[in-house]
C-alpha cells in the first residue's frame, strides 16, 4: 500500500474541512468506522470533538495509532 499523502474533504458540525493523511491511515480509519457500524464523517466528527485544539490530521492519526494499539493480538 502507498504511503502517499490524500487529501479528503468531509463536513464536521455542518462546516467543510479538508484533511490530509497518509493512504494506510485512510484505510485504517475506514476499518474502524466499519467496525463501530459508523460513516468515516461520523468517526471524524467524533475525534473532532475530543481533539482539545490539537491538529485534525494528527489527531486522527494519534486515534487509529490508540486504536490498533488496543487490539487484541492474534
Amino acid at each position: 500500500m502507498s504511503a502517499g499523502l490524500t487529501k479528503h474533504s468531509v463536513m464536521i458540525a455542518g462546516h467543510r474541512t479538508s484533511v490530509s493523511l497518509e493512504d494506510p491511515f485512510w484505510a485504517a480509519l475506514r476499518e474502524i468506522a466499519e467496525a463501530r457500524g459508523q460513516s468515516v464523517q461520523a468517526l471524524i466528527g467524533a475525534i473532532d470533538a475530543g481533539r482539545d485544539g490539537q491538529n485534525l490530521s494528527s489527531a486522527i492519526r494519534v486515534f487509529v495509532l490508540e486504536a490498533v494499539r488496543a487490539m487484541p493480538e492474534t
